[in-house]
């Protein structure tokens, strides 16, 4: 043997190991590979007799161990498993349903550690039907002229007009998901959203009293779980709006816990509407923060039903259980009110005492008693996917159309404020923001329509599109500076700045979504092999749960080999090793999101290794793995968005600045995860692995902001792209038309302005103000009367964009 050829076999078995870890080949390739490694060794001499015997044994120990299964279930699957159920977080029946509650999707990809894109660029573009855009141009854009929101609040009592009620009951906005059969709609997901989106742009108060209706409620659980008597009685009068509906899950004690809600039905006989010893249940119930409450009609309510008397069968508990309450019957509190930071939209308590319903009011009959936990986490992923975050769209929306163009027409020292680069980080923020949450939106509405009920991905959009509305929110509020302040129907964000927090506590608080949910649900439901190994644990046929066991360990150990070679190498190239059918900019961000996406799943797995039942009181550690999830969740949307329009020239910066932004967060978020896991030497290891040259993304930086900004100051195709389905009036006293008016103005004069200014330059005069430019222009005949005129029609037009409230206010 000579030490060159041992060399070069060594090289060439490492790069073969590397090379089939990362392609994850399965075992007998593997054994395969390695059996002709070893005859090509011996059958050359690369190495003296003893070694090579010493491989050959080893060899066949492997062969042994692991490839004849009932050797490796005893030998080692069997007390491995022992360990598991030791080690294995206990999960209450609640935690359990909702883990296993609606479908996986693209977030289960992305914990792979190796994406298939096909999953998301094989959905179809997002396209409105005729009549679904019909609807949006008509009742919808007719439904907006009727909005005043300062006039709901102040003149109205926080309340609609009867005539917007009577609007919104009429023209099918409560029946947007019911059925043409049942009288509704039947609208998409996409359309669904869409409504909500430019309604947000114009009143939060009807955009609010719409969405509620036709997500989480009980339009949703009947279509999905009624019986076909329930569906044709409610459906039809739900969706005309004879039926005003709320539903009733948060409990006064509980909150998000909805494992101890005192809330309780017991199962009972009693005389009912004429009718004598009906089978039904007795409720009390004392439930707050719900929506549409004080106005509704038929109350979808959630409750733990006990049976004392074994009336149903042999149990006393049964779990937690929805059913349908009319208001009007006897013991039903309504009418109060909540005033959500001053919002006008409906919302309120509702207690009931000993209210009798039948038990066919049960929300898909008897065979859904207990059930309702289960029901209601995978209705929750609707209201979540849709509502939440075509609501966080409008607002944005109309953020980045007026923030832009009051950059432009709002002056300091005779300089549009959106050229301070102050000013510019905001303008970036809102507009790189808005774009993801568009793109969030678009991608999680295909999803629903496509049949996906992730609840992962729901908490994902739910989550990250309303904070980030908040980040818009606030930034809008410093650009327009002091007439965001004075609360006045000319002002355009007061009412919107008060309500923002609101959304951060609807369908699950904020802080416990990204805690709890987005890591802890996601790890579990979209893990290839922990489910698996789960419930192969908790099965009590012991063969069949060692083979599955067996089947479901061993897979996850190559994963976890897997992906430790797939990070490594994917962060020493940084990321050019990926096959994703993307061209030009979009590969590159594909390739390092498929980068972070190994890494997440290796330090998931060291996690949940080193941690086991403690990971989920790790919540602080769960939040940053949750938000790696995330925002490769947001990136993906990006991409995939940017490439459904064509890959537009004029939006490079804008897929370039969020991407930008989405992986420096990513890289953050997992920095910090290392820093403060608890296993330092691990820690330690896994840095090595993951940042072998160091952390390798940046922020966005200033000229980036700066070539963001520049789409949005003026009248730009990326503009209406993106602003694309707000409502915008025509009315003069609408706050954004007063702003667009002036922009519109203002771009049009620039040429008159500039040669005004040059003018005057050029003779050597100075003026203080517009006024000034304009009558010296005039007198020394740099412009023409007609050119004067259309300057002072201009400035007219920013003083009334520009014009503040102010009231007479009387002890």
């Amino acid at each position: 043997m000579t030490s060159a050829s041992g060399i070069t076999w060594l090289v060439a078995v490492t790069a073969i190991i590397l090379m089939l870890a990362y392609k994850r080949q399965p075992l007998l390739i593997w054994t395969v590979t390695f059996a002709g490694a070893l005859t090509v060794a011996s059958v050359f001499s690369l190495f003296a007799p003893d070694p090579l015997i010493i491989l050959w044994l080893l060899f066949w120990m492997f062969l042994l161990t692991f490839q004849v299964l009932p050797i490796r279930r005893n030998l080692l699957s069997r007390p491995l498993l022992a360990l598991f159920r030791k080690i294995m977080p206990e999960i209450s029946e609640t935690e359990e349903e909702a883990l296993l509650a609606g479908t996986s999707w693209w977030e289960a990809e992305l914990f792979s550690g190796q994406p298939h894109w096909e999953t998301i660029t094989s959905l179809p573009s997002p396209e409105l039907s005729a009549e679904e855009q019909r609807f949006l141009d008509g009742p919808v854009e007719e439904l907006c002229t009727m909005l005043d929101e300062w006039q709901i609040v102040r003149d109205n009592n926080y309340d609609l007009p009867g005539e917007v009620w009577a609007f919104l009951k009429n023209k099918g906005f409560f029946g947007m998901i019911i059925p043409k059969r049942y009288g509704g709609l039947e609208f998409s997901a996409l359309a669904h959203s869409a409504v909500i989106v430019k309604l947000a742009s114009k009143s939060l108060t009807a955009a609010v009293t719409a969405m509620v209706p036709n997500s989480l409620g009980p339009g949703q659980l009947l279509l999905r779980y009624g019986t076909d008597k329930q569906k044709k009685y409610y459906l039809p009068r739900l969706a005309n709006g004879t039926e005003v509906p709320c539903f009733a899950l948060t409990s006064s004690v509980a909150g998000s816990d909805a494992a101890a809600m005192l809330d309780q039905g017991v199962v009972c006989r009693q005389d009912f509407a004429g009718k004598k010893d009906v089978l039904g249940i007795r409720l009390t119930w004392d439930k707050r923060y719900i929506t549409l409450a004080p106005v509704a009609t038929i109350m979808g309510l959630a409750f733990k039903m006990y049976d004392p008397e074994r009336l149903l069968g042999n149990k006393e508990e049964l779990g937690i259980t929805v059913a349908l309450v009319p208001t009007n019957l006897p013991g039903v509190e309504v009418g109060k009110r909540h005033i959500p930071l001053d919002q006008a939209f409906q919302n309120g308590p509702t207690r009931g005492q000993d209210v009798f319903i039948p038990l066919e009011n049960v929300i898909g009959g008897q065979d859904y008693v207990g059930q309702g936990w289960r029901m209601l986490m995978e209705c929750l992923a609707d209201g979540r996917s849709i509502s939440l975050p075509a609501l966080a769209a409008g607002m944005g929306k109309l953020a980045t159309r007026s923030t832009g163009a009051y950059a432009h027409i709002r002056k300091q020292f005779k300089v549009s404020i959106g050229m301070f680069e102050g000013v510019q980080e905001a303008l970036a923020r809102i507009f790189g923001y808005t774009y993801a949450i568009e793109a969030v939106r678009l991608l999680t509405a295909q999803a629903v329509d496509e049949g996906e009920k992730s609840s992962v991905v729901s908490a994902i959009a739910k989550y990250h599109c309303t904070e980030l509305m908040r980040k818009i929110v606030n930034d809008a509020m410093d650009v327009f500076g002091g007439t965001a302040i004075c609360l006045g129907p000319r002002n355009l964000w007061g009412r919107y700045y008060e309500g923002i927090p609101i959304s951060i506590t609807v369908e699950g608080a904020n802080i416990l979504t990204r805690s709890l949910i987005i890591f802890g649900q996601g790890v579990i439901r979209c893990h290839p092999y922990l489910l698996a190994e789960m419930k192969a644990a908790r099965n009590g046929d012991t063969r069949k749960g060692l083979r599955d066991f067996d089947r479901a360990f061993w897979g996850h150990v190559g994963l976890v080999g897997s992906n430790k070679v797939r990070a490594f190498l994917l962060a020493l190239t940084d990321g050019q090793l990926t096959r994703s059918g993307f061209q030009g900019r979009t590969k590159k961000y594909t390739g390092q999101i498929v980068r972070m996406s190994a890494a997440l799943a290796l330090v998931a797995d060291a996690a949940l290794l080193v941690l086991g039942g403690r990971l989920k009181r790790q919540e602080s550690l769960t939040a940053r793995l949750g938000d790696i999830l995330s925002q490769l969740y947001i990136a993906s949307a990006v991409i995939k968005r940017f490439q459904e329009q064509g890959r537009p020239e004029a939006d490079t910066a804008l897929l370039d600045w969020i991407c930008q932004d989405a992986l420096f967060k990513a890289q953050d978020q997992l920095a910090g995860f290392l820093n403060n896991f608890p296993n330092r030497l691990l820690a330690w290891g896994l840095k090595c692995l993951l940042f072998p040259t160091g952390k390798r993304y940046l922020p966005p930086d200033d000229r980036l902001g700066g070539k963001v900004v520049n789409c949005f100051l003026e009248p730009t195709e990326t503009r209406e792209r993106l602003t694309a389905g707000i409502f915008i009036s025509g009315e003069a006293d609408d706050g954004l038309n007063r702003i667009e008016l002036a922009f519109q103005k203002q771009v049009a004069i620039a040429d008159i302005e500039n040669k005004a200014r040059a003018g005057l330059k050029d003779l050597g005069l100075k003026v203080a103000n517009d006024l000034e430019l304009m009558e010296q222009a005039l007198a020394e005949k740099i412009l023409s009367p007609k050119e004067v005129q259309k300057l002072r029609e201009a400035y007219e037009a920013t003083l009334k964009a520009l014009a503040v409230d102010d009231f007479l206010l009387r002890n």
